[in-house]
């Protein structure tokens, strides 16, 4: 089982459409931990970038990975937080918490629809055949989860995406982190606010107010 659980993302220049481009990965740091859920695998994975010889792109990918769900005997029962240590997407699957009353988006907040159909494009646009995104009955009968994951990709894209429309200009950086599982049917609501000098900070919460992540993205701004 893989989970993502954060990043960095570095713009150090101009990423021109048309011209070639190399991309080159290393596995950066293996750390292995114990968390309530079982042993866990914490691998930093980075990505360069290049353009004309420059590095333009520097990423880093924070990757969790655990053992494979257990055969499922009866239905799932309740989630776990995730343990001291453990990031708290990498949770046991289980039924959602008892959602309470809707927090409607605020003016200056993105309420994005999270459809089967969504998760599905993305999981083509960034090459990821796990039918935990696209297939209802896989997450429910083999994973234990009560609904479509959301991926954590997405959920930063859309961050990055609020920050850069409230006006940035300029090379920049994004820290982001995964804090908690989120489902299809709780929704995606983004906002970006200025922190201080050059930072904006973001995060996605669901329709019910719980936070699933957050981020800080620097750059100047227009």
């Amino acid at each position: 089982r893989r989970m993502w659980a954060g990043g960095r993302v570095h713009l150090r220049g101009a990423l021109r459409c048309g011209e070639e481009a190399v991309r080159r990965t290393e596995v950066r740091s293996v750390q292995e931990k114990r968390g309530r859920s079982g042993p866990l695998r914490f691998v930093v994975v980075g990505h360069r970038i290049e353009q004309r010889g420059e590095v333009v792109v520097d990423e880093e990918q924070d990757i969790v990975y655990r053992p494979a769900p257990a055969e499922r005997t009866q239905p799932a029962t309740a989630a776990e937080p995730g343990a001291a240590g453990e990031p708290a997407g990498a949770a046991e699957p289980g039924a959602a918490a008892e959602p309470g009353a809707p927090v409607p988006a605020g003016p200056d907040e993105w309420d994005i629809e999270v459809s089967p159909v969504l998760l599905f494009l993305f999981s083509a646009l960034t090459r990821n055949a796990h039918r935990i995104h696209y297939d209802h009955d896989y997450c429910r009968d083999v994973e234990g989860y009560p609904g479509l994951l959301t991926h954590g990709p997405l959920q930063a894209l859309a961050m990055a995406e609020k920050a850069r429309a409230g006006g940035l200009a300029g090379r920049a950086s994004f820290d982001y982190r995964l804090t908690a599982p989120l489902f299809d049917d709780q929704g995606m609501v983004v906002s970006a606010v200025p922190g201080e000098e050059a930072e904006t900070v973001t995060a996605v919460r669901d329709r019910y107010g719980r936070r699933t992540a957050t981020g800080t993205l620097r750059a100047p701004r227009r």
